[in-house]
Parts: structure tokens; C-alpha cells; sequence
């Protein structure tokens, strides 16, 4: 938006909202700021549908407003049905409006802020193809906001990746170069667990204008100092979510929590953006619906990452009484609390939880199983054009039972990689890879057979290519 208002000629400024003081939206302080410093448009970015007292305000000032978002239509339910509650503005561009007649419905805010951007260069004749200089960034938010990698965000993604390898952007220079990646070999991989992160952590742990500011950098110096911090705030926020899950694990497992079916783990110190992070984490270990509550200047605030048995939105509805704000949908929420109702808070989502012991095992599923001899280079360069993997699309999964480990190797600072052959019991071996917590698996596997979920992939290294399997789950 910033760049194409500017190539335009607009008067252009912008504001990103501080997550922790402001919230993730547009809010009355923001409209008061802009009404003094005589603004007369708003566009937002990815939020603004729900702004509907905010823009009300707005629109006292008379200020021009336009919405473009991609989160749910707030709605209320009426004697004729649901009806859609709209905010007040002079145009709304969100797909998952009733009305809309877009004909996909999937896109990331991001994308839907390029495309208001492409029907304004259209409206305006100008000889800038938008959508083809802003393809790259499309990508990288699709996949950063974990989109479906369907129908046209494929399409965005596959066509986006592209033009990253070749990017022109100074500050994705940079940053690539920072984390020591190789700029043509760019996936979606690095994207949503390097680059992303990178990008996000400003956001989480200081001010999101620090990530605008590399993106739109225009000297290489510049550039080069502002990925490096980005990626000094990634290391931090990574080193603080370590200590977050650990103190969250050790609460777990030394007091009666180990006993619940949803667990609340109540963590004072915690920084509250990391929150979501760390109950995402424990809800992985143990396969139950997790909360990680943080105390903060306003009282006590947290999030929630759930397992696919229980719908966490509706479950956080039975405990109205006791949360003086909450949202969310059946696989992830948000709550504020008082912490003197901290403990009645997990007390009751434990009484109402409606969970059976079935309901915390894990359900994997396989698409094909496969033995590991039918493995070839063929087959995986075919496999590539079902490219690029993701949610939505996720890479196919093979599994074979019977299986033998030999020769591990730990690799890792934190001792979180494998690298071994895996044998059949006709003896035909392939080298394997497995990340996560080493030593278990090194324990786990020795001298046993073994079942695996795998996906085939071509090794590069130092110009000799291989075949190998990376181990995704193992029994």
C-alpha cells in the first residue's frame, strides 16, 4: 500500500499499531492522531471489519475511510436470520463478505491490500504492473499467515517465489543474506520458519516499523543493519520462548497440572506476545487443549492452541463469568482475566471439558505406504510439481513398518538433529534425517524395528546430490 500510494504520487504516511499499548487494530487513539495531524484518508491493512465504533468516530471527523481485510464478517443473529454487521466506511474490499462476488474467498490481507492496489493503477492508466513488482511479497504473506496453498494463493506463491530469487529489494537481500540462506534456493520452508519469524519477532518484541523499514530501505547499509537486528530480535524471542516452554513443561510436570485435560499454565514473567508460541509448544507435547497465561499492566492476559476434539471458542463461551474479554475460533483463542480468576478459570474448563482419554491421541495420517526401495530421483523430481507444499497442500506422506536404525550421528546446538540409514529387512538402506529431541530418538530406536513416517528428498552437498528420507514421526 505504502509503495504503490507513493509510485502514485499520494501524500502518504503510515502507522502500525504497537501489539501490547494499542492492540492489533485500527482504535480511537489512532483516529485522534490522524484527525490532529489533519489526515483526511484511512486505508487499513488486514484489519478494519470489526472497527465498527472506531470508524464510527472516523466518520464523526468526517475522514474518508477505506476497509481492506480478510478476517471473518462479524455478524448477529436476528429473527430473519444472520446479518452482517459492517462497519461504517466509504468502501469495504474483504472477500468473505456476503455480497462479494470475488470468486476466492482464501486470500491473506496482504494480497487483499495488492489488489485494491491493481484496480486503482488500472483506474488511473498507469504503465506499472503492481501485482507483477509486488508478487514477491504476496508470497511471503501468504505462506506467513499460513493460507491455504489452493487455487490462487498456489498460484501467488509458485509465481512469488520466483521473483524472490531474483529479488531487487534491498532489505530481502539482506535478510536472506543474514541468515546465511542461498537466495535462488528460497522455499516456503525458509519463508514461514526463517524469514517470517525474522520478520515478526520486531513485532512481538519492539515495534513492527523496524520490519517496514527493511522492506522499503533504499540504501544497502541501511539494509544490512536493520536485518541484523531483526535477526538479534529473532535469536532473543527464540531464547525467550525456550525458557517460556521449559518453565511451562517443569509447571506441568511438578504440580497436580499434569492431571487436567486442558492445561493453563499461568506464567507471570512471560512477555505476552510469546504466549501463543509457547501454549502452541506444549500443545504438541502433550496433545491436550493448552493456554499460557502472562501477567500484564491490565491484568491477566494469555492464548490458546487447542487439539482437533475440542473447540476451544465455544468452551471459553461456558466460562463467560470469569474473562473480561475473549475471541477466537475452535483451534486457537485469546483471553483477559482477573488473576483471582485464574484458578477458577482452569478449574471449570477442566469440568466442562468434555474430553476422554481417546481424545489425547495423536491421529496421523498416511497417504501411501510406501517401501523405501521404491524411492528414485524420478520420483521425487515428480513429486516437485505438486510444489510449492504448505497448508492446504501438504507435502504426501509415506510410512513403512519393519524398519531397522543404524550408524545415528547427533548434530545440533541444541542436539535436535539425526542423520542415520534406515534398513529394511531386505537389507536395501537409505539415509534418513529426523529433527527433534535426539537423544529420546537415539534411546527410543536402538536396536528396535521401527514404523516411520517419511517424505523423499534429493541431499545437495558440495555439488554431489543423494537420495534421503526425513523422518516426520516414528513408532
Amino acid at each position: 500500500l505504502l509503495t504503490g500510494l507513493k509510485q502514485l504520487g499520494a501524500n502518504v504516511d503510515h502507522v502500525i499499531p504497537n501489539r501490547i499499548i494499542d492492540g492489533y487494530g485500527l482504535n480511537e487513539n489512532l483516529i485522534e492522531q490522524a484527525w490532529t495531524d489533519a489526515i483526511d484518508t484511512i486505508v487499513t491493512c488486514d484489519n478494519g471489519i470489526a472497527a465498527v465504533n472506531q470508524i464510527c468516530k472516523a466518520k464523526e471527523y468526517g475522514l474518508t475511510i477505506v476497509v481492506t481485510d480478510h478476517h471473518e464478517v462479524p455478524f448477529e443473529e436476528t429473527q430473519n436470520g444472520r446479518v452482517e454487521v459492517l462497519p461504517p466506511a466509504d468502501a469495504i474490499v474483504n472477500p468473505k463478505q456476503a455480497n462479494c462476488s470475488y470468486p476466492f474467498k482464501g486470500l491473506c490481507g496482504a494480497v487483499v491490500a495488492m489488489k485494491v492496489m491493481e484496480g486503482l493503477y488500472q483506474h488511473m492508466n498507469s504503465q506499472i504492473d503492481i501485482v507483477d513488482q509486488m508478487m514477491e511479497f504476496g508470497a511471503i504473506a501468504t505462506i506467513g499467515d499460513v493460507m491455504d496453498l489452493v487455487l490462487e494463493n498456489r498460484i501467488i506463491v509458485k509465481e512469488g517465489l520466483k521473483k524472490l530469487h531474483h529479488t531487487k529489494n534491498l532489505g530481502l537481500q539482506e535478510l536472506i543474506k543474514v541468515n546465511q540462506l542461498e537466495i535462488d534456493k528460497i522455499s516456503p520452508y525458509h519463508i514461514g520458519f526463517i524469514i517470517g519469524p525474522c520478520l515478526n519477532a520486531t513485532g512481538r518484541l519492539d515495534t513492527a516499523k523496524r520490519a517496514l523499514r527493511l522492506l522499503c530501505a533504499e540504501h544497502r547499509e541501511q539494509a544490512a543493519s536493520l536485518a541484523g537486528d531483526l535477526k538479534n530480535l529473532n535469536e532473543s524471542r527464540k531464547e525467550m520462548t525456550m525458557l517460556g516452554v521449559k518453565q511451562a513443561i517443569e509447571l506441568v510436570e511438578n504440580t497436580d497440572l499434569h492431571n487436567d485435560k486442558v492445561l493453563v499454565v499461568y506464567l507471570p514473567e512471560c512477555h505476552e506476545s510469546l504466549a501463543g508460541i509457547i501454549a502452541g509448544r506444549i500443545r504438541e507435547r502433550y496433545h491436550k487443549p493448552s493456554f499460557v497465561l502472562t501477567k500484564t499492566h491490565d491484568g491477566v492476559k494469555g492464548s490458546g492452541r487447542s487439539i482437533e476434539s475440542y473447540s476451544m471458542f465455544e468452551k471459553l463461551c461456558e466460562c463467560r463469568p470469569y474473562l473480561t474479554k475473549f475471541g477466537g475460533h475452535p483451534m486457537a483463542a485469546g483471553v483477559s482475566l482477573n488473576e483471582e480468576n485464574v484458578e477458577i478459570f482452569r478449574k471449570t474448563l477442566n469440568t466442562l471439558s468434555g474430553l476422554t482419554e481417546k481424545d489425547f491421541l495423536e491421529k496421523i495420517t498416511i497417504d501411501v505406504p510406501m517401501p523405501i526401495s521404491y524411492i528414485n530421483k524420478k520420483l521425487i523430481q515428480e513429486m516437485s510439481i505438486l510444489e510449492p507444499f504448505g497448508k492446504g497442500n501438504e507435502k504426501p506422506v509415506f510410512a513403512q513398518k519393519g524398519l531397522k536404525i543404524a550408524g545415528c550421528r547427533v548434530f545440533g546446538k541444541n542436539r535436535n538433529v539425526v542423520k542415520m540409514s534406515v534398513v529394511d529387512s531386505y537389507g536395501y538402506a537409505v539415509d534418513a534425517v529426523y529433527f527433534g529431541d535426539a537423544d529420546i530418538f537415539v534411546s527410543d530406536t536402538k536396536g528396535k524395528e521401527i514404523s516411520i513416517l517419511y517424505y523423499p528428498e534429493i541431499n545437495s552437498y558440495m555439488g554431489r546430490e543423494s537420495i534421503q528420507i526425513v523422518i516426520e514421526s516414528y513408532q
